[in-house]
């Protein structure tokens, strides 16, 4: 991509922006930072996950999402006895034209742009491991044979924080590979007032696909452009690190309240974020605000609280605030 490209690029996201928050509009009232962070995620080209109690528009805010966006979107409903074989694909038994029988892979729902993992902690972990080989490695192995996915691909999973009886929490490395983990909380009774009153008085409008896949693709060369200073990446690295106890320098409160700490993708993640949310604000570098603004989301899913943290009511997002003042 050469300069003239980039620039074209750069300006079609940023116009873009405005587009996709009124397109939005149509279906979803208020949680502003719930979809720039969505946004972030999928113009810097990472997964999400999406927490927060049932009825509070979850699925339909990545389904409102994927329409902006012109890709092949599917989902899945994770179910106690949903098996790997039903999101990767399997193997069928064929006859062919000369009357002999071959094996031919029949692909499952993985094979899209955007997959909707529905309730992912309501399935097995077998089954969620059937995930992490298409979130890391973009492809799908099945009898012996290797699979690519077609770019840009996107898991948006969802998961809610209660009802934890039959669940399967998620383990730590597929936790990890997640860029953001996105908190969508109750709305104000304004917010709530107004959906109430949007959806049941008529349809809403259809959703109006603004970019293609090919612009999604450009969109993740031009976020990994922009520039961020040595200090801004310093402060991201530090903040990382100083989530992890009893190292050189931790502060007292990890040490106490800390079981384990964020890893090295963590840091990448503030970074890469960063970027993304200086593009889509308009802004030609990184700022300490953009890192600042993503502690949450990054941190939220991979700071691990000991049991005493937990008795005496703290939450991940407490420990991520103290970190902020530690960091400066």
């Amino acid at each position: 991509m050469n300069v003239e490209e980039e620039g074209r690029v750069v300006q079609q996201l940023r116009d873009g922006r405005t587009q996709i928050e009124a397109e939005l509009s149509k279906t979803i009232v208020g949680q502003k930072d719930v979809i720039e962070q969505l946004l972030i995620c999928l113009v810097a080209g990472g997964h999400c996950l999406i927490t927060g109690a049932p009825g509070l528009a979850k699925t339909l805010l990545v389904r409102s999402v994927a329409q902006v966006f012109r890709l092949k979107f599917q989902r899945i409903q994770f179910t106690p006895d949903l098996m790997p074989a039903d999101i990767t694909g399997t193997e069928i038994l064929e006859d062919t034209h000369d009357g002999h029988r071959q094996m031919q892979f029949v692909k499952g729902p993985i094979f899209a742009n955007v997959i909707l993992a529905d309730e992912i902690n309501r399935t097995p972990p077998k089954t969620q491991a059937a995930l992490l080989e298409a979130m890391q490695e973009h492809q799908v192995t099945a009898g012996g044979q290797k699979y690519t996915l077609d770019e840009p691909f996107f898991v948006l999973a969802t998961q809610n924080p209660i009802e934890m009886e039959g669940t399967y929490p998620l383990p730590e490395a597929q936790l990890d590979r997640f860029m953001f983990n996105v908190l969508i909380d109750y709305l104000p009774p304004a917010d709530e007032l107004a959906v109430v009153l949007q959806t049941t008085a008529s349809k809403p409008e259809p959703i109006e696909a603004l970019f293609s896949g090919e612009d999604v693709i450009n969109f993740h060369e031009a976020v990994r452009r922009v520039p961020i200073a040595d200090e801004v990446a310093k402060m991201a690295v530090k903040l990382v690190d100083s989530s992890r106890p009893g190292r050189d320098g931790t502060p007292d409160f990890v040490n106490q309240y800390v079981s384990w700490g964020a890893g090295l993708r963590a840091a990448q993640t503030l970074v890469l974020g960063g970027k993304a949310r200086a593009l889509l604000r308009g802004n030609a570098h990184v700022s300490f605000d953009d890192i600042r603004a993503l502690a949450q989301p990054t941190l939220r899913h991979r700071v691990l609280l000991s049991y005493k943290a937990e008795a005496e009511g703290l939450s991940v997002e407490n420990v991520v605030d103290r970190l902020l003042e530690h960091v400066g």
